[in-house]
């Protein structure tokens, strides 16, 4: 799903936390497919912020309707969805990590392919998607986007097979990385995911239509059923005659992303029978045995930390605050009059409640550190409060490595783990102490008692041990890198 990564500052506040890149939904044969899908999206708005997209298909033709912004801000009017007709449909919200997000960038994708229209949806990255957008470029084909997933699509266009499914088949499997797709094409409603699962992707059940979705959280929102997860390597086509599952590629080592349990996915949702909230307060708990600290409360950062401070306070026996009041209303891109003030945009979102801080040693609980950036500033507010120790605790292993899967990380030289040492890191915050989830204790909390296997690692957890379960063709070339640039140029211009 992803466009191309550029290191482009912004003028705006930059939030200290790894992003999703998008979520996807899906349904079949229901007359309100659009309505649903726009419910969907908003369940899944945490995966993806900046644009979303609709596309419907209603027997005849199908309609798109794609917009910058949050899906509350463009599919809640009545003509909106009443444009968007027919009993299936497609959705997908966007988190870029390039300049700005243009138009042409936002999915769903749609084309009339040789056979009928196509639309499709990614969750994920193709981590060869350069090398084989330059190979179609040399036999002619014309990209409109600077989007990974254009990939995939040239690619079934391209393909000389016949079916429609056997075309995506085909076209997947010259493709390496992260994905959960969901495709419509006139008669099919279709969903896919890589061998590793890497990205979720679930199916459900609506007054007899079929739904698919990145989350559960999005089935709970519309009253659907849940069936099951899609299987990692799996391919399932659902049509007017039921469902169809098809098993085309190599068996693999299955990865499901930990950072979907650390910070990804909605705490309400299920991840392979798992409860998430469950998952992180597991961790919270294994974070207090390890790095426990002599504190009278227990502070989340708001509100990823708050599952696992709850875990923390539960295992330690301290007390749990709620003292960093959250302001919701404020955007990601909520523009500030000059530098000093940006430099205290924190106080935009987070407020600390004096009262039960003054004269507290506070343990700080956060999901994660990635830059630190966000963490020096909340560590300054507990100071300004009154808090007479600061100690800062981390739900997760230190980040010292970037991700290529779909997340949106910084360079490796801008990871704060990768170029401090844990003092440092520290002293760097202002914290009175720091200490981190061990990669052990994290797979412990998943419920694996020997801790991480590392002959076969149960999840992708490459961030923290640069264990990167497939090849980074693109990232590897020097020659794909000068094309990275150049691409990423010109978008930022457009």
């Amino acid at each position: 799903m992803k466009a191309l990564k550029t290191n482009k500052k912004s003028n705006f506040i930059k939030d200290d936390k790894l992003h999703e890149e998008c979520g996807v939904f899906g349904v079949y044969n229901h007359e309100d497919s659009a309505a649903l899908t726009a419910l969907g999206l908003h369940a899944l708005q945490h995966r993806g912020q900046e644009a979303a997209g609709i596309v419907t298909f209603d027997g005849t033709k199908f309609i798109s309707e794609r917009h910058s912004g949050l899906v509350s801000d463009n599919f809640t009017k009545s003509s909106v969805i009443n444009r968007l007709v027919g009993n299936s449909a497609v959705g997908h919200n966007r988190y870029s990590t390039t300049g700005a997000t243009i138009q042409r960038n936002i999915q769903p994708f749609f084309a009339d392919l040789w056979g009928g229209g196509f639309a499709i949806a990614h969750n994920g990255n193709i981590t060869n998607a350069l090398s084989l957008r330059d190979d179609l470029i040399r036999k002619g084909s014309i990209f409109q986007s600077t989007s990974d997933t254009e990939t995939i699509l040239q690619l079934v266009a391209r393909s000389e097979v016949d079916r429609t499914l056997d075309r995506l088949v085909d076209a997947l499997m010259q493709i390496s990385g992260a994905w959960a797709l969901v495709v419509l094409t006139n008669k099919k409603l279709i969903g896919a995911r890589d061998p590793f699962g890497i990205r979720p992707l679930v199916l459900g059940e609506l007054d007899g239509a079929k739904i698919l979705a990145s989350e559960t959280c999005a089935l709970d929102i519309i009253g659907a059923k849940f069936i099951r997860e899609i299987e990692p390597g799996e391919i399932i086509v659902i049509t007017e005659d039921g469902e169809e599952s098809v098993k085309p590629f190599p068996n693999a080592r299955l990865r499901p992303c930990i950072f979907e349990y650390i910070y990804f996915s909605r705490p309400d949702s299920m991840l392979d029978g798992r409860s998430v909230y469950e998952c992180r307060k597991s961790f919270g708990k294994n974070l207090a045995k390890e790095c426990p600290a002599n504190a009278d409360i227990v502070v989340p950062v708001p509100d990823s930390g708050v599952p696992a401070a709850l875990g923390y306070s539960e295992e330690s026996k301290i007390p749990f605050e709620l003292s960093i009041i959250r302001n919701h209303y404020v955007g990601r891109t909520f523009i500030l009059p000059t530098q000093s003030n940006r430099q205290s945009s924190v106080k935009l979102k987070h407020n600390p409640d004096k009262g039960s801080i003054k004269g507290k040693s506070v343990v700080l609980v956060d999901d994660s550190v990635v830059r630190g950036t966000t963490s020096v500033k909340i560590v300054e507010l507990m100071r300004e409060a009154g808090a007479s120790e600061i100690h800062m605790r981390i739900a997760c292993p230190p980040i010292k490595y970037p991700d290529f899967y779909g997340i949106d990380t910084p360079e490796t030289e801008q990871l704060l783990a990768s170029n401090k040492s844990l003092d440092e890191m520290c002293k760097y915050i202002g914290a009175d102490s720091l200490g981190f989830l061990s990669l052990d204790g994290l797979y412990q909390s998943m419920g694996y008692k020997n801790g991480r296997n590392n002959d076969n690692p149960e999840y992708t957890d490459h961030c923290f041990t640069g264990d990167y379960p497939t090849h980074l063709n693109d990232y590897k070339s020097e020659k794909i890198q000068e094309q990275l640039s150049l691409l990423s140029e010109n978008e930022s211009q457009n």
